[in-house]
């Protein structure tokens, strides 16, 4: 097949109306679909063996083989129905290749949900016949829909993503819209192909056409549930900041103890590493670390009842901390490139070299106001200025863990003293060392300046922090 694309994929879940996008795909001449190709249960449609000569016990031991197969077929545009529960293995390989054209179905969630629950207490998924209709009611299982929203908005995050880092697009087409023959042809023509439909297909009923709330036995119970979803999102906290990946080289595992630390750079680094350190009886330098992904693979592989922590700080003290030690310090922690920016460009009212006795709490009070207000700016991705791993925030970084193992274990650094030696014990180490003590910051502690409007500030940068990480106010 020449042209931008040699196959096709509609996208989409049970019940969003795809039997009748395909049957008018197939109603176009030169186009061919070929059911749900990657069903785990069955090939193509229930009761068949193949598809272009491919059989299921093939297709389960290599799914590229039908790939390989549509899209060879001399002369037609080959294509297939793909849904989320669908074989995983080719997923990565669809939305990878350019020139698998992307058909993205959709559907209220609400009406397809009741549409399959109807479907399976009828064991009716085709109707062509509306004297041979099948009448029955759903029960709304509340738990149940909402796994099954999550489910499908998952799906659909995932094919909007790739897409986009792909630099592809897709063809998205509503349930609604499917009866609209200018759509469908607008579809042929972005397909490539010459073919228009002169009608839309007849054979396939519409098997619910009831209002939903008709649909079901219990009604109130559907209508309790739907109105505690949050249809627009409005309680999500927006996040601006890049996606960061795991900084695997800056991960600290013993060299006898199978115990990873995987760091969030928060300023107790130092002290856990030293801790680890003497569990084993070796200098901070002396444990593994600097290692790359295959390296790090390779010691979970020869440690497998290892155990991996990081440890996490209340935001307001991280962020002071990194102002401390980072900004207002020109000491070896000091970020001096950004230090002078901000005393240029953002007006930050710190001294020009280490702070003396001229330096005051009251100023030390405000310039941590104007710090928390440009992180606030940086993090929403306002400045020119990167967002240093110092001062993103601790939920993604963890999110950039689970790339390749998220920690076993999330440590408050007020709780080490009790929660590091437990985790030593699991390990073996009966008898392990104390662990450091934060020590406060300096020239001021956060105890010196706090008040109820800097945690305010700080709940308003590191919203995702306080919520996931379950932190309230500082004092």
């Amino acid at each position: 097949m020449t042209g931008a694309f040699h196959s096709f994929v509609v996208l989409a879940d049970m019940r969003t109306g795809s039997n009748f996008l395909e049957a008018n795909l197939n109603a176009l001449e030169g186009v061919t679909c070929h059911g749900e190709a990657f069903n785990p249960h069955f090939i193509g449609y229930p009761n068949k063996d193949d598809i272009l000569g491919v059989s299921q016990h093939v297709r389960d031991s290599d799914p590229m083989q039908v790939l390989t197969a549509i899209r060879s077929q001399p002369g037609v545009l080959g294509g297939f129905r793909y849904f989320h529960d669908h074989d995983p293995r080719v997923l990565d390989c669809i939305l990878d290749d350019p020139r698998i054209a992307k058909i993205v179905l959709t559907r209220n969630p609400l009406d397809s949900y009741v549409s399959l629950k109807i479907a399976r207490s009828t064991g009716q998924w085709k109707l062509t016949n509306v004297a041979r209709r099948k009448d029955a009611k759903a029960e709304f299982d509340g738990a149940e829909f909402g796994a099954y929203v999550e489910a499908v908005q998952e799906f659909q995050v995932t094919i909007l993503n790739r897409l986009q880092r792909n630099g592809q697009t897709a063809f998205y087409i509503a349930y609604e819209d499917l009866q609209d023959l200018d759509v469908m042809n607008g579809l042929a023509a972005w397909l490539g192909t010459s073919a228009r439909l002169g009608a839309l297909d007849e054979s396939l009923k519409r098997q619910n056409p009831a209002p939903v709330v008709s649909k079901v036995s219990n009604p109130e119970e559907m209508m309790e549930a739907v109105a505690g979803l949050d249809r627009f999102n409005l309680t999500r906290t927006p996040n601006f900041e890049p996606r960061r990946g795991p900084a695997v080289p800056g991960y600290v595992a013993g060299v006898v103890t199978p115990i990873l630390y995987m760091p969030i750079k928060c300023g107790v680094e130092a002290d856990v590493t030293r801790w680890i350190g003497a569990l084993d009886k070796v200098e901070p330098d002396g444990l593994i670390s600097g290692m790359s992904q295959k390296q790090l693979r390779q010691w979970r592989k020869h440690n497998p009842a290892h155990r991996s922590f990081t440890v996490v700080r209340h935001p307001l003290a991280r962020a002071h901390s990194i102002f401390c030690r980072s900004i207002l310090s020109t000491g070896a922690d000091s970020l001096g490139q950004i230090r002078k920016t901000l005393r240029r460009r953002f007006d930050l009212q710190i001294p020009a070299t280490e702070p003396d006795d001229t330096y005051t709490r009251e100023d030390h009070r405000a310039a941590f106001e104007q710090f928390l207000l440009f992180l606030k700016a940086n993090l929403a991705g306002q400045t020119a200025i990167r967002v240093d791993a110092r001062w993103a925030s601790q939920t993604q970084v963890i999110a950039g863990f689970a790339e390749l193992g998220s920690p076993d274990l999330i440590i408050r650094d007020h709780e080490m003293a009790d929660d590091l030696p437990w985790l030593a014990r699991k390990l073996g180490r009966l008898s392990p060392g104390p662990v450091p003590r934060v020590v406060a910051d300096r020239p001021y502690s956060l105890q010196d300046i706090y008040d109820a409007k800097l945690e305010s500030l700080s709940r308003s940068i590191y919203a995702r922090d306080y919520m996931t990480l379950g932190f309230g106010d500082w004092a």
